[in-house]
C-alpha cells in the first residue's frame, strides 16, 4: 500500500494519465482543467459516461443516423462526411486524435492505414502530403492538401508514439510524424510551396499558386507547434518554435477588436478576404478553441484570456441559441445555431474567466450528440470539445 510521498506521486501520475500520454522523461506545463467538474460540478462518473456515449454513437452507432466511423475489411476504416458523401483529411485526423486520447489503438491504426493507403502522395506534385478529399472507395477526388489535416495527423501520431510506442512500417508513429513535419516546412525542388510559409512561418491555405499566399485562421495551432518543437522533427525545432510565436502574433492582428471574431481566410498580416471568406463562418468557429487550447497547455500569452473573454462576451449578447455565422463586426449572417459553435465556445472557457465561461460550458453540456445527415462536422467538433473541455486532451511535454 502506498503512503506519504509515494501516494502523492501515484496521484499525480493518475491525473496526468487522463491525457493518454506516457509520463516517461517528461513533465506537464500546467495541470489540465476539467471545466465540467470545475464550473458545473459534474462528477467524474457522469463526465466519463458522456464521453463513452459519444464514442458509442459516433464510432459504433447506427449506420444511417449516428456513426461516422466505418470499418473496411479487416484492417482499415474511414470517417465519412455523410452530408457531402466523401472522406476528408480533417475528419480522419480528428478521429485519430479522439482515438489516441481514449486509448482506442485498433481504431487509430485502421484510420491511419486507410489514410496512408488512399490519401497519401508518395511522389509527384504533392509528394509528402495527403489528398484532402476522397470517395468512400478510396479514389482521390481532389489531390491537393488541406493543411489542417496534416497538422492534426502529425500531432495525433506524436501522441501515439508516446502512448503506445512505435511499430513497423506505417505504425512507426514517430518516424511518420517526423517525415510529415519535415515535408510540411521544407521547400523542395519541383514541388509547390510547402504547407508553411518559409518567410512568415505560418500555415498556408494550400500549396498551389495564390493559395500559398494567405492563410486560414482556423488552421493556426500554436499549441501544436510547441509540441512539434519538443517531440518531433529535430532539425525543425527552431522553425516550429518560431511558428508558434508567429501564430500568436497573427491572432492578435486578425481578431476583431470588439467582437473577437476571426474570418475564414485572410492575409498573413491579418487582413480579411473580401466576401464570404472574410466573415466568421464554419471554419472560423475553431479559432475559439485554438487560442484557448494553446493557453491551457502552455500559458504563453495573456492576450489569450482577453481574447476568449471578448469573443464569449460578444456571443453572450446574441442570446442562446445564437446564430452560427457573423460578419466580423457582429452582424448575424444566419438564422440557425450549431453544435460546432457551442462546442468551440465551451473550449474557449479554458482561457476565459469562470463567470464568462460557465454558461457556455453549460450550453455545450446540454447539447445532444449530433445525428442525421450533417453529423460529421458538428459531431467531431462535439467529441473533440468533450475531451478538451474535460481536460482529457493534454500533452506531457519536455
Amino acid at each position: 500500500m502506498l503512503a506519504g510521498v509515494g501516494a502523492k506521486v501515484a496521484l499525480v501520475c493518475l491525473t496526468l494519465s487522463l491525457a493518454g500520454v506516457s509520463l516517461q522523461g517528461a513533465e506537464t506545463t500546467k495541470r489540465p482543467r476539467d471545466l465540467f467538474a470545475e464550473l458545473l460540478g459534474k462528477p467524474q462518473s457522469e463526465i466519463d459516461a458522456k464521453i463513452s456515449m459519444a464514442w458509442s454513437r459516433l464510432f459504433a452507432g447506427d449506420d444511417q443516423n449516428e456513426r461516422v466511423y466505418f470499418p473496411v475489411g479487416g484492417d482499415m476504416a474511414y470517417v465519412a462526411d455523410i452530408g457531402h458523401q466523401d472522406v476528408r483529411t480533417e475528419g480522419m485526423s480528428y478521429a485519430m486524435t479522439i482515438c489516441v486520447v481514449l486509448g482506442k489503438h485498433q481504431e487509430f491504426d485502421r484510420i491511419w492505414r486507410w489514410a496512408k493507403t488512399h490519401m497519401y502522395h508518395e511522389n509527384g506534385r504533392y509528394a509528402g502530403y495527403f489528398a484532402w478529399e476522397c470517395s468512400f472507395d478510396g479514389t482521390q477526388m481532389d489531390p491537393q492538401p488541406a493543411p489542417d489535416g496534416e497538422e492534426w495527423f502529425a500531432t495525433a501520431l506524436l501522441f501515439a508514439a508516446r502512448k503506445w510506442g512505435n511499430g513497423p512500417g506505417v505504425f512507426n508513429y514517430q518516424a511518420e510524424a517526423d517525415r510529415l513535419l519535415r515535408d510540411m516546412r521544407r521547400h523542395r525542388p519541383g514541388v509547390p510551396e510547402s504547407l508553411f510559409s518559409g518567410t512568415e512561418k505560418q500555415v498556408v491555405y494550400s500549396v498551389d499558386g495564390v493559395s500559398a499566399t494567405f492563410t486560414d485562421p482556423s488552421y493556426q495551432l500554436p499549441g501544436f507547434y510547441e509540441i512539434w518543437a519538443r517531440w518531433g522533427d529535430p532539425e525543425g525545432q527552431a522553425f516550429w518554435r518560431d511558428a508558434a510565436v508567429s501564430s500568436r502574433r497573427f491572432f492578435r492582428k486578425v481578431a476583431h477588436p470588439l467582437t473577437g471574431l476571426m474570418p475564414e481566410c485572410c492575409g498573413f498580416d491579418g487582413k480579411p478576404h473580401r466576401g464570404d471568406l472574410g466573415d466568421f463562418r464554419f471554419d472560423a468557429c475553431r479559432t475559439l478553441a485554438n487560442v484557448a487550447l494553446d493557453w491551457a497547455w502552455f500559458g504563453r500569452d495573456d492576450w489569450s484570456v482577453v481574447q476568449s473573454n471578448r469573443v464569449l462576451g460578444f456571443l453572450k449578447t446574441q442570446g442562446h441559441p445564437c446564430p452560427n455565422q457573423f460578419s466580423l463586426a457582429g452582424k448575424p449572417l444566419s438564422d440557425v445555431d450549431s453544435t460546432g459553435l457551442d462546442a468551440m465556445a465551451s473550449v474557449a472557457g479554458l482561457a476565459a474567466d469562470p463567470a464568462i465561461a460557465r454558461p457556455f460550458v453549460q450550453y455545450f453540456w446540454d447539447r445532444p450528440i449530433p445525428s442525421g445527415k450533417w453529423r460529421y462536422y458538428d459531431g467531431l467538433l462535439y467529441f473533440l470539445a468533450l475531451l478538451e473541455t474535460s481536460g482529457r486532451f493534454h500533452p506531457v511535454v519536455n
